[in-house]
């Protein structure tokens, strides 16, 4: 019992020195091999009859083995997990060619109560039918499992009930061992060196702060010039409207276009006077609204490059009604007559665009038709291709299967007469890469242990060295007088204390400097401010002028546009539409492919049509902008600049 006791224990010893992911089992078994030389040859070949064992069917015991440490064996030790692995190797492989007798024998030798729970686990009937053999289905087919493991341990299973009973009364008759009285372990304090007291550092002196001097009230409160300024601008505004719309109401009749035949009229009481715009005094304001209230933010150069554009618009006007007074001629007939003539040259050429349309949409209804019948044609061609490459292709497929089968039928036979010397050969070159490697590790190791001890010298050596140096008596301060002289013999040599009142005063008049070129750039900014000024003026008056202008110009032209007539169709283009409902009918009628026409609603209209729906939009989303023009210039009145944000 001794000797079986032994050689579990060395099975248990190798079993937890091999490694999965850094060993190879071949290599491992032939270690073990020559390390067992010295035992008997019976002992040697049980022992390697049971590692190679364990090693070749790990997934299976590692399997139960991980279940029980879950369920039963929570308490057990993790150490003792290779005992339990030879355990059920011998009881699920080797229990037939051992015997009950030489199996109980083994397990006597080792702990009964762990024995008891693991032998209680293993051949318990619910465990055996259910996940274990569910589990090694998985690594092996069902039916072997069942036949040649699962079948012999549930035969085995009442004898190793009573082995487990016995156990377990051997356990309870057992007395408990007695507790040993044990030196327990005093710590003892290490002697090391106290450190040195450290010095208490001086306190720095706090600097002083000079009391800062409170916000004044009007930094808080709007300045009174500010408010002034505000009336003063709307008044002026008031002002300014009132002239304009004086200015656009006694307008000048020289300057009215009219036709030749009619006579001028002639107004004793109105002189033709001009006067320079008047002059409004107000602060500049580069914020301008459009008629949906977005406020449009102008620049500087944005609002001198409009005011330059109104004040060239002035001087054509002048130059324009200066021609007229000297009794230039008026092309407004000419004018009329050149866009009547130029309306019906587009009535023409809308009527020649739509015919061309359609003609495009007969021809592509005419090609619809062909289309499908050839399309129909090459469909019932294609099937009939179809068919025969498929008949092909299953011919050929056979027969590339007939040829894959005879080729891999003799490679198995090839592969089986090679495996013998491959595995030879492979063991050969595993032997004396082993070698090889050993004999690296021996010489890292030498060379680590002598570069592991020169490390340690000049350790040492560099702590002797600095012991020394802190033992050495250090000088900690310096005596400095700032008010001395060097005396190298420099030109313009001088004290610290001499240094920093020449350095106070450069500052102080670089600080001047800068004061000075700062209200050389306030006066600078404040004149572009005034120019700025005035010329926003003017442009928020043009923009006013132009408005209403505008405005008159809209309603005359809505007038006239109300008046014309619809266009008229063209014979050409009826006959064409005619001609392609006939097609599209006849496509329809021939049932080739299901396709649904748009209805009449959803059907492009003339272009002629359209010009005209656009037109008509067009002149509506103008009125509609007219008229916020008129009523935004009617409630920004004195109350509420134009200019203003």
């Amino acid at each position: 019992m001794a000797c079986y006791g032994k050689c579990i224990e060395t099975v248990i010893k190798h079993l937890d020195q091999f490694k999965p992911e850094r060993d190879n089992p071949e290599q491992f078994l032939e270690a073990v091999s020559t390390s067992l030389q010295a035992l008997s040859p019976q002992k040697q070949a049980f022992i390697m009859e049971v590692l190679s064992g364990c090693l070749e069917y790990r997934k299976l015991l590692t399997v139960v083995v991980d279940a029980f440490y879950v369920r039963d064996g929570r308490l057990c030790l993790w150490a003792d997990y290779s005992l339990f692995e030879v355990i059920c190797y011998l009881a699920t492989f080797q229990l037939e060619e051992l015997g009950f007798r030489l199996f109980s024998h083994i397990i006597k030798s080792q702990p009964l109560h762990k024995m008891c729970k693991f032998l209680g686990f293993l051949f318990n009937p619910l465990n055996l039918g259910s996940w274990i053999k569910d589990e090694w289905s998985l690594v092996y087919e069902t039916a072997y499992v069942k036949e040649n493991w699962i079948d012999p341990l549930m035969r085995w299973q009442p004898e190793v009930q009573e082995l487990i009973t016995q156990l377990q009364g051997v356990l309870t008759n057992q007395s408990p061992p007695s507790k040993t009285k044990t030196k327990v372990t005093e710590p003892k304090e290490f002697n090391l060196t106290a450190p040195r007291p450290r010095a208490i550092p001086v306190p720095e002196p706090v600097p002083e702060v000079a009391k800062t001097r409170p916000v004044p009230r009007s930094t808080y409160q709007p300045p009174r010039e500010q408010q002034l300024l505000e009336v003063t601008k709307r008044h002026n505004r008031w002002k300014a409207e009132e002239l304009l719309l004086r200015a656009n109401i006694e307008a000048m009749r020289c300057a009215v276009p009219r036709t030749r035949g009619e006579p001028p009229e002639q107004d004793p009481k109105k002189k033709l006077q001009l006067r320079d715009p008047p002059r409004i005094l107000k602060t500049p304001k580069l914020t301008f609204y459009r008629p949906n209230n977005a406020p449009v933010k102008l620049n500087t150069a944005a609002v001198l490059r409009e005011a330059a554009l109104y004040q060239r618009q002035v001087e054509k006007e002048l130059q324009r009604v200066d021609k007229l007074v000297d009794g230039a001629g008026d092309f407004s007939e000419f004018l009329e007559w050149q866009k009547k003539m130029q309306a019906k040259d587009r009535e023409e050429q809308l009527a020649a665009g739509e015919c061309r349309r359609l003609q495009g949409k007969l021809s592509h209804e005419e090609a619809i038709l062909a289309r499908k019948q050839v399309e129909l044609e090459k469909k019932q061609k294609a099937e009939r291709q179809k068919e025969e490459l498929l008949m092909q292709q299953c011919a050929e497929r056979r027969l590339q299967e007939e040829r894959s089968v005879k080729e891999l039928v003799e490679q198995v036979m090839e592969t089986q007469k090679n495996v013998r010397a491959a595995q030879m050969k492979l063991l050969k070159g595993r032997r004396q890469i082993v070698q090889e490697v050993m004999e690296e590790s021996r010489e890292l190791l030498q060379r680590s242990a002598e570069a592991a001890k020169e490390e340690q010298r000049r350790r040492c050596e560099l702590t002797a060295q600095l012991r020394a140096l802190e033992t050495q008596p250090t000088r900690k301060g310096k005596l400095v007088d700032l008010t001395q002289i060097p005396g190298y013999g420099l030109e313009g040599e001088m004290s610290i204390v001499e240094l920093r009142e020449r350095l106070a005063l450069l500052k102080e008049a670089q600080q001047r400097k800068q004061e000075e070129k700062r209200d050389q750039i306030i006066r600078g900014k404040r004149a572009k401010s005034q120019e700025l000024q005035n010329a926003v003026e003017q442009v928020a008056l043009c923009r006013a002028a132009n408005g209403r202008t505008a405005a008159l110009r809209w309603e005359e032209k809505k007038a006239q546009s109300a008046t014309a007539g619809a266009p008229s169709q063209d014979e050409r283009v009826l006959e064409l539409q005619r001609r392609i409902r006939e097609k599209a009918a006849q496509r329809r009628g021939q049932g080739a492919q299901p396709h649904v026409s748009a209805p009449q609603a959803l059907r492009p209209k003339p272009r002629a049509q359209r010009e005209a729906q656009r037109r008509l939009e067009l002149e509506q989303s103008r009125e509609r902008r007219l008229r916020a023009l008129v009523q935004e210039g009617m409630a920004c009145g004195p109350a509420r600049p134009l200019g203003a944000a």
